[in-house]
């Protein structure tokens, strides 16, 4: 419930990846071990083995693209294709202080730095800053940065966006405000440049949406919802019993 709840929170959350809640079995009980010999020599086919119940094993992150949303604003990024943007984190959101998300909705700051616009503003990495009079800011497929001035109207590069893979991106570590860190389960990052070597292209004045689907997020309450009554009905049933058994001498 936490999981969908948390789901349906971030449906309009800027790059934002839904979890998966995945289930395992608990211990279980042997009563009669299967391939046991009876009393005339044969094996029997199957034994007695009754379970003690289900375990939350783990979340995964599901990191299928979200819709796109054309904005025209110029400092909306989004990637189409993998990869992940780099911020400048605080040093305990991310190994050596770098930060990775999907969210492309930067701002520039009182220094001209290209900043993620969540609470904290993380920096771009690299660093890309733009001058205070650029009249224009055009962002290519490859993430080249350029601007214009009143001075030259011939586009002037300012810097170059690099993107962040992971052998296991499933493995990253949420830490809010649009972040993810590396973990021992991602690996570590491998860089490069958009639209090169299978990393995503840019697309200016887009945003890549929540991947949330509401309809199906609501389908999963449901069901969720649904099993508890089911299951805590069981219990009750089972208690019943054991308390009827407890007073058969009685």
């Amino acid at each position: 419930m936490d999981v969908i709840a948390n789901n349906l929170a971030n449906v309009n959350t800027v790059g934002y990846k839904r979890s998966r809640a995945s289930f395992e079995d608990l211990l279980y009980q042997i009563r009669r071990q299967p391939g046991t010999e009876n009393s005339l020599g044969d094996v029997t086919p199957a034994g007695i083995q009754i379970g003690t119940g289900v375990n939350l094993s783990s979340t995964q992150l599901m990191l299928d693209a979200g819709n796109i949303d054309t904005t025209e604003r110029q400092l909306d990024i989004a990637i189409q294709g993998d990869g992940f943007f780099q911020l400048a984190v605080f040093p305990d959101m991310g190994q050596n202080g770098i930060g990775y998300t999907r969210a492309g909705n930067f701002f520039i700051n009182k220094d001209g730095e290209l900043v993620l616009g969540n609470s904290n503003g993380f920096r771009l990495d690299p660093t890309i800053t733009i001058p205070e009079n650029a009249t224009s800011i055009a962002i290519g497929t490859d993430g080249k940065v350029q601007v214009t001035t009143p001075d030259d109207v011939t586009p002037q590069e300012v810097g170059q966006i690099q993107l962040a893979r992971f052998a296991n991106p499933a493995g990253l570590i949420a830490r809010g405000q649009n972040v993810f860190s590396e973990s021992a389960a991602s690996g570590p990052p491998t860089t490069g440049n958009p639209s090169e070597e299978g990393f995503g292209s840019m697309l200016q004045g887009s945003l890549e949406m929540s991947n949330v689907e509401p309809v199906r997020e609501l389908i999963d309450l449901i069901q969720t919802q649904r099993s508890f009554e089911l299951n805590s009905q069981a219990i009750k049933a089972s208690d019943e019993m054991l308390r009827v058994i407890s007073t058969l001498r009685q």
